[in-house]
């Protein structure tokens, strides 16, 4: 019987890109959502021919109307949908609070996590049923501790933990699951889009520069592989939970 297909968000890069070909080399298609650019193009098509009936949807989490066109392909293109892994997110504006102009503080927040909510609620008459439908979003140290000049980004990764939470208690008459997982400090651009940032904005940038030359980051496709077992596997009872990957 073929295997229902699922969404993962970011995927055209890094850790999105990596848990994207791991589910589909596990005969999962694949729904590969991005902006649009030349990387979701070539994933898209990677997917395919990886398992037929995987590609790939331009798609900003930022932007409703973006989100509902998503939604509506995804509805037409399958009647159930095994999975959501929401990975997409943004680190900037790496700024002070303070300092912070209030249109780009929001607009972090909508594609971290409003963006999240947004796309599930559209796409959740086609989850859960007589088979579990597994949700999976992509945590942060930051979501238990603050960093300062990430306060969009922490505040958003924070409300989605609850976010994974309330799912998963609402979700669990529906067999609809939901989990967060922590991916640890991981080689993405992301990362090089913190080292990128302007040290007098932010106190602790000489401390992820030296993750990086130091070679303490680890590598997107060694996280994907110990992610995907708890994206593809993980049990109702363990619905609601929060895990981190250097404790699996």
């Amino acid at each position: 019987m073929a295997q229902g297909p699922y969404v993962v968000t970011g995927a055209s890069k890094g850790i999105g890109r990596a848990i994207s070909q791991k589910i589909a080399s596990e005969g999962y298609p694949v729904i590969a959502l991005a902006r649009s650019s030349k990387e979701l193009d070539e994933i898209g098509k990677l997917l395919a021919t990886a398992c037929p009936g995987s590609f790939a949807i331009p798609c900003d989490l930022s932007k409703p109307e973006s989100i509902y066109n998503a939604a509506q392909i995804i509805l037409q293109s399958t009647p159930w949908i095994a999975g959501i892994v929401h990975n997409a997110g943004t680190i900037f504006p790496i700024m002070p609070l303070a300092q912070v102009e209030i249109a780009k503080w929001s607009a972090s927040i909508n594609a971290n996590l409003i963006g999240v909510q947004d796309l599930t609620q559209r796409l959740l008459s086609n989850l859960g049923g007589s088979q579990q439908s597994r949700i999976t979003t992509i945590s942060s140290g930051a979501a238990l501790r603050p960093v300062e000049s990430w306060s969009a980004y922490c505040v958003a990764k924070a409300g989605l933990d609850m976010w994974a939470r309330c799912l998963a208690a609402e979700g669990a008459s529906s067999n609809i699951s939901a989990i967060s997982i922590a991916p640890g400090i991981v080689d993405t651009g992301m990362q090089s889009d913190i080292r990128s940032a302007d040290p007098d904005l932010f106190p602790r940038h000489a401390d992820f520069v030296s993750l990086h030359t130091g070679k303490q980051l680890t590598n997107s496709q060694d996280v994907a592989d110990q992610l995907c077992p708890l994206i593809l596997s993980h049990t109702m009872q363990q619905s609601g939970q929060r895990f981190d990957v250097r404790e699996l």
